[in-house]
């Protein structure tokens, strides 16, 4: 046996946000979680710590292990020490739970000595996230997208791959990170749900293959009903940018633009107070390490 489990899992923006509908997309990103859990010989006592962000709950680490202990029926037998570091910015709608859930996952998985097949990894990571109060719908089309790269079309409510599609485009993916955090549990849900039917109009036209349409009008419809600055997303697509829109609940900016296009993107957004991320589609899996 292993003892020692090391995983890596990339970032994600969302294309349609599945809090108002049970539907979702989202666009795996460069942006990565590793984890590192080691096993010790004291069942119960999970010592969780974010490296990158101490302040931070340790409870989603404590339950993605335990979830993983619990299904291979080893949770008497083993404690664990846990340490994940990221570039990824928590609670601005950059799927960053997901992310850690899914690393998390396979770092406990690959400490045992064993293995799962991806959803069965993926679903630990939902469960845990859910039973952590992390996330509202569970996040099932931000894990797949963190879990698989490219862009992942899901039913939430069913735990469903719908599609997966590969962007042959090599395009930037600009994020402007507003300097205050938005945590997901703590979204006006209600809210959301008043735009229910229109993205799930928004979802079918992802699923057609106009995702990046779907995305301008996501994150430019959620922006008004969360009461967010649509100008962000509408002068990056003034600047060049082929999609842009709020990132989950936000605050992020997620913009997809054309790598000759990234400057101008770039001097559109510097008058905002924050800081803007660059990086580039994901097209990996998560992976142990």
């Amino acid at each position: 046996m292993a003892l020692v489990g090391r995983a890596v899992a990339h970032g994600a923006v969302t294309i349609i946000n599945a809090i108002s509908c049970g539907l979702g997309a989202a666009l795996g990103i460069n942006l990565r979680t590793e984890a590192r859990v080691k096993l010790t010989n004291e069942p119960g006592r999970i010592e969780g710590k974010i490296l990158s962000d101490p302040s931070e709950s340790t409870i989603l680490i404590e339950k993605a292990v335990m979830h993983v202990l619990k299904y291979f029926g080893v949770e008497d037998e083993y404690g664990a020490r846990v340490e994940t570091d990221s570039n990824i910015p928590i609670a601005r709608g950059l799927k960053s739970s997901s992310v850690a859930a899914n690393a998390i996952v396979l770092a406990t998985v690959s400490a045992l000595g064993e293995s799962v097949d991806d959803l069965t990894a993926i679903n630990l990571g939902v469960n845990a996230s859910i039973e952590a109060g992390v996330t509202v719908t569970g996040a099932f089309d931000d894990a797949c997208a963190s879990y698989f790269g490219n862009i992942v079309v899901t039913n939430n409510l069913e735990r469903r791959i719908l599609r997966i599609f590969h962007p042959e485009e090599d395009y930037a993916v600009l994020i402007y990170v507003s300097p205050r955090k938005a945590y997901t549990a703590k979204s006006d849900v209600n809210r959301m749900k008043i735009i229910a039917e229109e993205i799930k109009f928004l979802h079918k036209m992802a699923l057609s293959g106009e995702y990046w349409h779907a995305m301008t009008l996501n994150g430019l419809a959620y922006s008004v009903v969360l009461g967010y600055d649509p100008n962000i997303a509408i002068e990056a697509l003034a600047s060049g940018a082929i999609a842009a829109g709020l990132s989950g609940k936000g605050p992020a900016v997620a913009a997809v633009v054309p790598k000759d296009r990234v400057n101008d993107v770039r001097n559109a957004w510097s008058k905002y107070e924050g800081e803007v991320i660059e990086t580039a589609i994901n097209r990996k899996k998560a992976h142990p390490i």
